[in-house]
């Protein structure tokens, strides 16, 4: 992950009182003024707000919609050496403010202040530079028989991102809209804005500098019932694209079926990780400890709040136990700790709502008869020194769990992880696929081969084999409920095109 990043503890910045929207290459009031509602940015560590923004109304949008409307023609129609430019520059002036992204990131929702830097800062810059390199040689036409099919930029788009990895799901929807020739309207989780203020910076450095129109980029905060509704059901909007809960996205969908406009969707999971037991005897598991850690780290990693996380964990019965033991004495080595210091550690839950929801579904799975192994309710002395009023859950592990207990089949969003059993790789390719999503998956196997072929029967958009690594020009998405359409790579630049056939 590179050297540890140094910090200074510090819960205020220059800007993080935000009071306009950056709309057509400009910052501008509100319709209700500058002094109008706003969000209080709450702090996860239970310190002092970390800022505010204001509140949208359905006027702001359609400001935002009208500049995006505005710019598109201009920006379609740019030649793709002057897209390139942008998205590099965008990458660029990410990379050369990371330290301030990551500080409010981590600030924002509670990510350790290296997770902050390396995956949410870093990362993103480095999807913005994907899209740039895509470019650089992707075929916008083919002849087929007498007709040319040509790839065409939807239109507006509208982006409605989340709170778990802000800046680079923001970084996955308009990197992706802007390479394809689309204008966009961004709105961020009101749990997580500050990071996009910031983007919104660097498009107002790099717009002007190349020429590009400024309303290639809008930013507009508020509600997801207020500013994502009126996003959604926008005639002026040709497609949305949202991250969030399957219920959220369920509203988004109803919201735009009114204009028939575009959704895609990433949303929810209870994804499986499927440990094989190794042949010809089947008796045992290759390096069975440090699968075990991989399990809980991909669990446990961002305080468990990773939508393609596996928090299902199937074992077979031959190793089922030790396993279990592992997991215990793995699980204590975790640590709560202030995020805002670097090193190891695992961050507060980023929201009180969801605070509220983790140790319910803790609660609820002792209830239902699972082994509650290592974690649970956090004993005053686990708190981190001063930080009483944060939203501290600790790293939590169940054995016994059967797939049909509440625990397995909802997504609880917090560092929860499930062990199951079962007894042969039938009843465990159907237990992996036995739940409403399909978003994420694991193999561990020492055969790859056979790995391959497992990974194969898992219905999900994403299926890790031992420990691969990731990879931003490859696409995520899911099956089943949890979600429609691709995101990062070329398949990610597909879902904002039009495709026309000219016939002669």
């Amino acid at each position: 992950m590179g050297q540890p990043v140094t910090h200074t503890t510090t819960r205020s910045r220059p800007g993080a009182e935000r009071r306009h929207f950056w709309i057509g290459g400009t910052w501008q009031s509100p319709a209700g003024g500058p002094d109008g509602p706003h969000s209080v940015v709450a702090d996860p560590t239970g310190r002092e707000a970390v800022g505010r923004v204001p509140k949208g109304t359905a006027e702001d949008v359609s400001a935002a919609v009208t500049a995006a409307r505005t710019a598109f023609p201009v920006w379609a129609a740019a030649d793709v050496g002057l897209r390139r430019a942008l998205l590099a520059m965008v990458a660029e002036g990410i990379r050369g403010r990371e330290t301030e992204f990551a500080e409010l990131i981590s600030a924002e929702m509670g990510a350790p202040l290296d997770n902050a830097l390396y995956v949410q800062t870093r990362l993103a810059a480095e999807v913005f530079e994907s899209y740039a390199g895509i470019l650089a040689d992707h075929a916008w036409e083919e002849r087929i028989g007498t007709s040319q099919v040509v790839q065409e930029p939807v239109g507006v788009v509208a982006a409605i991102t989340p709170w778990n990895y802000p800046l680079y799901l923001i970084a996955a929807k308009v990197a992706a809209a802007l390479a394809a020739g689309c204008t966009v309207v961004l709105k961020p989780s009101c749990d997580a804005p500050l990071n996009a203020y910031l983007l919104a910076e660097v498009f107002a450095d790099v717009c002007p500098a190349i020429g590009a129109p400024g309303g290639v980029f809008n930013l507009v905060t508020g509600s997801g019932t207020v500013v994502g509704e009126a996003l959604s059901s926008h005639p002026g909007v040709d497609a949305v694209s949202f991250t969030g809960s399957t219920g959220a996205g369920r509203s988004v969908a109803a919201a735009a079926a009114g204009t028939v406009t575009r959704v895609g969707l990433e949303l929810g999971g209870k994804s499986a990780r499927v440990i094989l037991a190794d042949e010809p005897d089947g008796t045992t598991v290759k390096d069975l400890g440090e699968a075990v850690r991989l399990a809980l780290s991909d669990a446990f990693y961002n305080s468990g709040q990773t939508c393609t996380a596996c928090t299902r964990v199937l074992l077979p019965d031959s190793v089922y136990q030790e396993a279990v033991d592992l997991a215990e004495e793995e699980a204590g080595r975790w640590t709560l700790g202030d995020p805002a210091l670097s090193g190891e550690r695992i961050g507060p839950v980023a929201t009180a709502r969801q605070y509220a929801a983790v140790p319910a579904h803790i609660d609820r799975g002792v209830a239902e008869g699972a082994r509650l192994v290592a974690g649970g309710r956090v004993p005053q002395d686990r708190v981190p020194e001063g930080l009483d009023a944060g939203h501290w859950v600790l790293p939590t592990v169940f054995a016994d769990v059967t797939n049909d207990m509440v625990i397995a089949r909802e997504e609880i969003f917090g560092p929860v992880v499930c062990f199951l059993r079962y007894r042969d790789e039938r009843e465990a390719v159907r237990i992996a696929n036995d739940s409403i999503y399909g978003l994420a998956g694991a193999v561990w196997c020492a055969d790859p081969l056979r790995a391959e072929r497992f990974a194969r029967q898992i219905r999900a958009g994403l299926v890790t084999v031992n420990n691969a690594d990731f990879s931003v020009y490859a696409p995520t998405g899911g099956y089943k409920q949890s979600g429609t359409g691709r995101e990062r790579g070329v398949h990610g630049l597909h879902e904002y095109m039009e495709i026309k056939t000219i016939q002669w």
